[in-house]
């Protein structure tokens, strides 16, 4: 049973070049091979242009990223899948709400005590274009940072009104004021409080990445049943439209075994690319950049400009269906 989905994996780790038809690029006829494959993805990170940016929604898409269980790759996915969105001529806002700030120590924006934040737009205190800042490494890339004054907004959300409904509510287009933002990218804490709750309000689409390792569908049955929940008091449209595998190495049947585990429960929400583990990927976020940035030749920044791409046209698709 696993063995189809072994060769689906290998195949789309290796370069997802079944995805895409071959272009041509600079001297040679075709990127028919997977170095070719690569060569081209890489220069398009280098040097975007206009010839192979991504279509626009017709609407702006906003994405959850939540998985209470630590260590799954959700940040990392985040940043990555922004940045491969922004490379690509799509204008991405990430939204970080996770106290640590790891989102926006990716993004390379300033996120200490006192400067304007998501904190401070929960309880209301500023618009959400006060605190929107671009990153340095793309001018399509901006970022709402999280500061450590986050940590105490569940306790006073607790007793605020309308609690739920905070996020969403500052993110509308007047608040974001004249900016119009293709994407935009909400960054969750590893837990299922206040602040995963306003997240799930605010977005439509949920992206959950789930790391091809043991255990590795533990903890999102109740993230289901939160988003259930959610869905039916808070937010009638959420749902899970994307499924993210992360962290897969080829080498182990394990990964396979997981891949094929997480295909069957999810099955089309499975996005056919998959994130192999790679230490320029956990290097990155050191430098204060996305893979993309850090190291735009490297499988995880091939795997992730990928999977951005494959995003993109999955909206796209269900836009014309819906039309």
């Amino acid at each position: 049973m696993t063995g189809g989905s072994e060769s689906a994996v290998s195949r789309e780790t290796g370069g997802a070049e079944d995805d895409f038809s071959p272009v041509p690029f600079d001297g040679f006829s075709t990127v028919d091979t997977p170095i070719g494959a690569a060569a081209h993805r890489a220069t398009q990170v280098l040097h975007p242009s206009d010839a192979n940016a991504l279509p626009k929604p017709r609407e702006r898409r906003v994405f959850t990223i939540a998985n209470q269980k630590g260590g799954v790759g959700k940040t990392t996915t985040a940043v990555n899948i922004a940045s491969a969105l922004a490379v690509q001529g799509l204008s991405v806002l990430v939204v970080d709400l996770d106290p640590q700030g790891n989102a926006s120590t990716a993004l390379g924006v300033p996120h200490y005590s006192g400067v304007p934040s998501s904190y401070e737009i929960l309880l209301g205190e500023i618009n959400a274009a006060e605190a929107v800042q671009q990153s340095p490494h793309n001018e399509r890339l901006f970022c709402i940072p999280a500061t450590i004054d986050l940590a105490g907004a569940e306790i006073e959300l607790v007793s605020m009104v309308a609690r739920e409904n905070r996020l969403r509510n500052a993110l509308t287009k007047e608040a974001l004021g004249d900016r119009e933002f293709d994407y935009v990218i909400i960054d969750c804490p590893p837990s299922l409080g206040l602040l995963t709750v306003n997240a799930l309000v605010a977005a439509k689409e949920v992206l959950i990445p789930i790391q091809c390792e043991y255990y590795a569908l533990e903890g999102v049955g109740q993230l289901l049943r939160n988003i259930e929940l959610v869905q039916s008091h808070l937010n009638p449209e959420l749902h899970v439209s994307t499924v993210l595998l992360t962290m897969y190495d080829g080498r182990t049947k394990l990964a396979d075994q997981v891949a094929a585990e997480v295909r069957a429960h999810f099955g089309s929400a499975v996005l056919r690319s998959v994130i192999p583990r790679s230490v320029k990927v956990s290097e990155a976020p050191g430098y204060g950049m996305t893979v993309l940035d850090y190291d735009p030749g490297s499988r995880g920044a091939m795997s992730y400009l990928d999977a951005g791409r494959e995003l993109a046209a999955r909206g796209v698709h269900e836009n014309q269906g819906n039309g």
